[in-house]
């Protein structure tokens, strides 16, 4: 049992956690970008959603990931870059598609780039553990933003991995462009997916 901060006599016990932190697990959706308008997140509460990511589990303490904010006066910069990517792809894409790549930049009121850093690094802690640290951060930030009140989805696609985002990035070797974070208010919701019973996946040696 806890007492809450600034409170003389409310407390919290561990089923009151358990409940609130089931209930915010459960109820998180993966909200498209093009379900999420103003207003996103406030500098503080992006700090809170920066400093939720630091919580995660890190093995050697290396924060394998970082974020690059792409603020509204550079969303035209990563707009291009999608455009290109395509054009790398398909020679022949048309100008609708190649404004619809573009659009791609311009949607959430928040946009990240998640990068995890999996090159050499001391203590050398394998890759596929700082994934899960990489992932563990996401998570962590994803139900940070939904306790906010906000919308969040990851994204990604092929523009991932192509030469002008590597540059855009400035991302050095071991370096990785995994996915877009896009965070914001939810203009419209869709039903929840059907997820997997613990059974489904869950086996005893």
């Amino acid at each position: 049992m806890s007492t809450l901060p600034g409170a003389a006599t409310a407390t919290v016990t561990a089923e009151d956690l358990c409940e609130a932190a089931q209930a915010l697990i459960h109820s998180r959706q993966n909200i498209s970008p093009k379900r999420l308008a103003a207003p996103g997140p406030t500098p503080e509460q992006l700090e809170q959603l920066l400093g939720a990511a630091a919580a995660a589990p890190d093995h050697g303490q290396l924060h394998p990931w970082r974020f690059v904010i792409i603020p509204a006066d550079k969303r035209t910069l990563l707009a291009e870059v999608f455009a290109q990517a395509l054009i790398e792809r398909d020679p022949a894409a048309t100008p609708e598609q190649l404004a619809s790549a573009r659009e791609k930049a311009h949607r959430a009121p928040l946009l990240m780039l998640a990068v995890a850093r999996l090159g050499p690094m001391e203590p050398d802690i394998p890759a596929l553990e700082r994934m899960v640290s990489f992932g563990c951060a996401l998570q962590n930030m994803l139900l940070s933003a939904h306790a906010m009140g906000f919308g969040s989805g990851l994204t990604s696609g092929q523009a991932m991995a192509s030469a002008p985002m590597q540059k855009l990035f400035a991302l050095s070797a071991g370096e990785h462009p995994v996915c877009f974070i896009n965070i914001g208010t939810v203009s419209r919701r869709k039903p929840p997916p059907p997820r997997p019973g613990p059974w489904e996946f869950t086996s005893t040696l």
